[in-house]
């Protein structure tokens, strides 16, 4: 499996000095490489290699930061994607003490290279004034610039160094969501959604109250609310659930839970079917969902759940299956031993089944 730290190949690195040198013809691209290849760049992991890059461009890139940002910026419209993240972490690592240029110029990256993860320590550093700067950047005329007002200040984005402010009081962030509740850009309403998962997940209440409020106005607000609550509804809480339409159930069953084979190894996929009925008369609208118990180290089982369908279901049987893989991730290990399948509907458990896992 490709690793991400494996972008940062020799190629990509003889790519990046000839860049530079056409816009900074005395970059010292040997004394560059020698600091990338050091003694611990082998064992470093993907955000290591980042910083590591950002600390050789420091000791070869201008001494003044403003014209190391000048290089950077000449050179910026040929680095896009997620390997050149050491752009704005350029600014996070030596632009702290230069508040105002170091907000300029991560609104300048962002577009190329996203400027979520080094807006945070201006965050920590200047809450009220880098607020003010996102709420401004929440109405500017390019996406990236929007979305970095709504993912910059996810209280638990992934990867990113943590904002126990807003954590714990989240209600700054919502004047940005409420400027980008209706973005015309579908990469934006998914980070106003995200926001919004995030924020549920310490504060269900205030999100709650907020999707009544918004739900029901406009479709794109609608996705946005729905998928700001998939947290909520996948633990099955009722008012999430009443929000949208999936009411108590009422007579409805699992039958035949069943997993196609027994014993799964790495790599493999679990394949699960069963018979939802539907016992009453009239139409329902029900979420099912599955859960994983995965095994850990210690032998007790660590449920993932998981959706499998959403839709109005008549009177009758309706059978179902689901595919789930267990390829190899590296936010997850999987130990030998009895894991566990379980069907829920509308937030209710109905049914579990045991399968195998091998090594």
């Amino acid at each position: 499996m490709e690793l991400l730290k494996d972008l940062y190949s020799p190629s990509f690195f003889e790519r990046f000095i000839n860049l530079v040198k056409e816009k900074y013809p005395s970059f010292d691209g040997d004394r560059f490489r020698v600091s990338i290849y050091d003694g611990n760049w082998d064992t470093e992991a993907f955000k290591q290699r980042m910083r590591h890059i950002t600390c050789s461009l420091t000791e070869t890139l201008p001494s003044s930061y403003p014209e190391a940002l000048e290089v950077l910026t000449a050179v910026a419209p040929q680095c896009r994607g997620v390997e050149y993240l050491f752009f704005p972490d350029f600014i996070e690592l030596n632009g702290l003490g230069s508040y105002e240029l170091s907000m300029e110029f991560l609104q300048t990256f962002t577009p190329y290279s996203s400027s979520e993860f080094a807006v945070r320590p201006f965050l920590l550093r200047e809450p009220g004034l880098t607020l003010e700067h996102m709420k401004r950047w929440a109405r500017h005329e390019n996406e990236h610039v929007r979305r970095l007002a709504s993912e910059g200040c996810r209280p638990r984005l992934p990867w990113a160094s943590n904002l126990p402010a807003l954590r714990e009081d989240p209600r700054p962030i919502l004047p940005i969501l409420e400027t980008l509740k209706e973005d015309p850009s579908e990469y934006v309403r998914k980070s106003v959604a995200n926001n919004l998962n995030d924020i549920s997940k310490d504060h269900p209440e205030l999100v709650l109250e907020l999707a009544k409020g918004w739900y029901g106005k406009n479709p794109a607000t609608n996705w946005i609310v729905k998928h700001g609550c998939r947290s909520l509804l996948r633990k099955g809480d009722s008012r999430a659930l009443s929000l949208f339409g999936y009411e108590e159930i009422r007579n409805i069953s699992v039958h035949a839970l069943d997993v196609i084979t027994g014993s799964i190894a790495e790599g493999e996929n679990l394949e699960f079917s069963f018979r939802l009925v539907n016992e009453s008369e009239d139409v329902q609208a029900l979420r099912v969902d599955y859960e994983i118990g995965y095994r850990k180290k210690n032998g007790m089982l660590a449920p993932k759940r998981f959706k499998l369908t959403e839709k109005p279901f008549g009177p009758g049987a309706h059978p179902l299956a689901k595919r789930h893989s267990f390829k190899l991730l590296t936010t997850r290990t999987y130990y030998a031993g009895e894991h566990e399948v379980r069907i829920l509907v509308n937030g209710t458990p109905m049914a579990a089944v045991s399968f195998e896992f091998t090594e």
